[in-house]
């Protein structure tokens, strides 16, 4: 068992999630977001969570295991091209996850995410969370729209806005 590592969740707090995605922050991630979306056919989700809690947090869940559990939880996977990606951030471990639909994934591997994700943690380590964000967000819609380019009509299946979870 990680006692550091359940402090550490333990006692992130709110204000601190705040800090880091201020709601001009959220709505510059929200804008590159919907602004991405019309050149390909894919869809983006970005997810932040300040720190675990609870039976999950004392068991050691990883970022990734949460991530997956997340992707289900918003529905990701549930888009009609099998192209949805979840961006997951967990703050207290500084840890970024990307999950993407069997569509993407299998065009796309695993290499490709790991970049995205390792470049916004150096982002997020110097403190440039709007900055790592939007980055992390434009990169996935890069990804998206050389395996998934836009045919022109476009349905927004999941929302554009961040999701913060508690």
């Amino acid at each position: 068992m990680d006692f550091v590592r359940i402090g550490r969740h333990l006692v992130f707090s709110e204000r601190r999630t705040a800090r880091a995605f201020s709601r001009t922050g959220l709505a510059a991630i929200e804008a590159a977001i919907g602004a991405s979306e019309a050149s390909h056919a894919g869809e983006i989700c970005f997810a932040v969570e300040g720190g675990l809690d609870g039976l999950p947090l004392f068991k050691g869940q990883s970022a990734r295991d949460r991530a997956i559990e997340v992707f289900s939880q918003l529905r990701v996977w549930d888009t009609a091209h099998n192209n949805g990606v979840l961006i997951y951030v967990l703050l207290a471990d500084q840890a970024v996850e990307i999950v993407a639909d069997r569509g993407i994934h299998a065009r796309a591997g695993d290499a490709s995410w790991q970049s995205i994700c390792q470049h916004m943690e150096r982002a997020f380590a110097g403190s440039q969370y709007e900055q790592g964000a939007v980055a992390g967000v434009l990169a996935v819609a890069d990804c998206l729209r050389k395996h998934f380019p836009s045919d022109g009509d476009r349905t927004n299946e999941l929302p554009n806005a961040p999701v913060l979870l508690d």
